[in-house]
């Protein structure tokens, strides 16, 4: 679905962003991506969306059956960007309107992602109205109105207290179980990057690059349980571990990917959509 190829970005004359990344995610699969601040997550993702153009190398944004069909994708910023003078139902509707949908298409997909997150019963309140987590939710429902193949988050939960993170993102996984499309998610917390993931990116900075890919066979569907198992824990271990001698050494310049079988049962994520 999505693939890179030797891909470098760099902004006019000023230094290299990211270099020589090479990286594909296969319909399914929930990637997160974590490293040192600058390493180049959000970079990565605004490729990935069109919404910069890559320097060197090659990118490409596919759907299932044909290459020549980019994929319907969704962006959910670190801020749930709401505009004040709508309701929660005018800001899901807002990228609908803007594709020239229909009035009963509207309607239908605003109750249906409102229903997903759990707030169909705010749909006439004001962004002033809710807590911080129901405007993240908002953010999400607006980006699932899309029906979307691909959908990019760029640390959605970061500025959310920890009780509030963690039920969202097992909120999160439960949309994806019932909706099935792929994710990019660029966070900061490893043990959140570990419970949502198949995959987990470790990237360094200066210049941003790939420094080791993990592999997370923790069976979905993944619930509270799952935070408290001997397996979950030891490999938010072993990917902190990785992560501080990233931050340590940052000319380390290595692309490995490092599977860790933590169980034998298959995983939701690598189902195709």
């Amino acid at each position: 679905m999505v693939e890179l190829r030797r891909v470098e970005k760099r902004y006019g004359d000023g230094p290299l962003i990211l270099d020589h990344i090479d990286l594909a995610a296969a319909p399914g699969d929930f990637v997160a991506l974590i490293g040192p601040s600058g390493c180049g997550k959000s970079t990565l993702l605004k490729l990935i969306a069109g919404l910069s153009p890559v320097t060197h190398g090659e990118l490409s944004v596919a759907g299932p059956d044909s290459g020549e069909n980019a994929a319907e994708l969704a962006y959910v910023f670190q801020e749930p960007t709401l505009l004040p003078w709508l309701t929660v139902a005018q800001n899901v509707e807002l990228p609908l309107t803007l594709r020239a949908a229909s009035a009963a298409n509207r309607e239908a997909a605003v109750t249906r992602a409102l229903a997903l997150v759990g707030l169909s019963s705010h749909a006439t309140f004001f962004p002033r109205q809710l807590s911080g987590g129901q405007k993240m939710r908002v953010s999400i429902a607006r980006a699932l109105s899309l029906s979307p193949r691909l959908l990019l988050l760029d640390e959605p939960f970061g500025a959310l207290d920890e009780m509030t993170r963690d039920r969202l993102n097992e909120e999160l996984l439960a949309i994806r179980e019932r909706q099935g499309w792929t994710a990019f998610f660029v966070t900061h917390s490893v043990a959140e990057a570990v419970f949502l993931a198949n995959r987990v990116v470790i990237m360094a900075a200066h210049p941003g690059r790939i420094h080791e890919e993990i592999r997370i066979d923790l069976p979905y569907p993944r619930t509270p349980e799952t935070r408290s198992s001997i397996a979950y824990q030891k490999l938010v271990a072993e990917i902190s571990r990785t992560l501080r001698s990233v931050d340590s050494h940052g000319d380390i310049s290595t692309q490995n990917s490092k599977p860790i079988t933590q169980s034998a049962a298959p995983s939701a994520s690598a189902r195709s959509t």
